[in-house]
C-alpha cells in the first residue's frame, strides 16, 4: 500500500477539522491511505514519574478537602489565585454599578459628621471647624440679635478662647434647644472658660473645675524660695485678684521678674488650708506676650 497522499487529494486544515473520523480515505489507485504519523504516548518512566509528582506530600495540598486532584501545590495556588481575582473583579463590577451608591455614601458620612460636630467644636476650643447647619438659623430675628449681643460680651470677658462666631454658635444651639437666655448665657460662659484655649481671670481659678488652668496677669511680687527644689515663688495678679504661684526647679521654666506681663499655660492647681495656688510643672509653659510682640516688630 502506498504511504503517501496524492497532491491532488490534499485538503485544508479546516476541512480536516470537520472530517468524520470513520470516513475512509483512498488514494488515486483506490487503496486505503494509512496515516503513518507517529502517535505521541508517554513512556513507562514518564507515567511513573507523573504519578510520583502528583502524589508526593510536598507537591499536593493533602489537607484541603477541595483540592484539585493531579496538580502540584504551585499549580493549584496559581489556579486558586486566578479564581479569587476573577471573583473580586466580578464583585467590584456588581457593587460599583449599584444605583445611588455615591449618594448613600455621602448621606452616611454627613450624618456621622453631624453627630460629632458639637463635641468637635468643644474639644478644639470652639473653632468653626464643623460643617454642620448653624443652629442660629432656627432662631427668630429677636433671638438672633440677643445671641449676637451676648456672644460679643462673652468673647470680651474671656482672654483667648474661641471666636465670637463660635461662641454664638454654642449659645444659639442652647437657646434653639429650649434653654432660657439667662441660663444659656451662663452655661456657655462656663463652657468657654473650660476650653483649653481660654485664659482665665485670676478670680476664676479656684471656681473652675479641673486640675490645670491657663491664667494671664502681672508678676507683682517675688520672694526667696524656701527650698532648693523651688526655682521661683511669688504672686501673679490681674484686675480680679491675685494668686500665689510656684515654679519648680525641675520644671525648667523661663525666668520671670516683677512687672512682667505673662501667660501661664497648664498651671496645676494646688490647695492648702482652703487657699488655691498654682504650680508650674514640666507640662506648664510661660509666655511673655508683650516681649514677643516687641520682638516681632523689631
Amino acid at each position: 500500500m502506498s504511504s503517501k497522499n496524492a497532491i491532488g487529494n490534499e485538503i485544508s486544515v479546516d476541512e480536516q477539522a470537520y472530517k468524520q473520523p470513520d470516513e475512509t480515505e483512498l488514494d488515486e489507485d483506490g487503496f486505503e491511505v494509512v496515516d503513518e504519523t507517529a502517535e505521541f504516548q508517554p513512556t513507562v518512566d514518564m507515567e511513573i514519574q507523573a504519578k510520583v509528582d502528583a502524589n508526593h506530600p510536598d507537591g499536593i495540598a493533602q489537607e484541603a478537602d477541595d483540592r484539585i486532584y493531579g496538580v502540584t501545590l504551585a499549580q493549584e495556588e496559581r489556579i486558586r489565585a486566578r479564581e479569587a481575582e476573577l471573583e473580586h473583579i466580578s464583585a467590584q463590577a456588581e457593587f460599583g454599578t449599584q444605583d445611588g451608591r455615591a449618594k448613600r455614601t455621602r448621606t452616611v458620612v454627613t450624618e456621622q459628621v453631624r453627630r460629632t460636630s458639637r463635641e468637635t467644636v468643644e474639644k478644639t476650643g470652639g473653632r468653626d471647624v464643623a460643617p454642620t447647619p448653624d443652629p442660629r438659623e432656627r432662631l427668630s430675628q429677636d433671638e438672633l440679635a440677643t445671641v449676637n449681643q451676648h456672644a460679643q460680651q462673652i468673647a470680651a470677658k474671656v482672654d483667648g478662647g474661641p471666636s465670637r462666631a463660635a461662641i454664638g454658635r454654642l449659645l444659639g444651639d442652647r437657646i434653639a434647644g429650649g434653654q432660657s437666655t439667662t441660663k444659656a448665657v451662663f452655661d456657655t460662659l462656663e463652657q468657654v472658660k473650660l476650653m483649653p484655649s481660654t485664659l482665665l481671670e485670676v478670680a476664676d481659678v479656684p471656681e473652675v473645675p479641673g486640675e490645670s488652668v491657663n491664667v494671664s496677669g502681672e508678676i507683682v511680687e517675688l520672694w526667696n524660695p524656701s527650698s532648693p527644689a523651688i526655682a521661683q515663688v511669688g504672686l501673679i495678679a490681674d484686675d480680679s485678684g491675685k494668686i500665689k504661684f510656684t515654679s519648680w526647679e525641675k520644671s525648667d521654666q523661663k525666668w520671670v521678674k516683677e512687672g512682667d506681663q505673662v501667660q501661664m499655660w497648664s498651671a496645676k492647681k494646688n490647695w492648702y488650708q482652703g487657699r488655691c495656688s498654682l504650680a508650674l510643672t514640666y507640662n506648664s509653659r510661660i509666655v511673655f506676650p508683650e516681649r514677643d510682640r516687641r520682638w516681632w516688630k523689631d
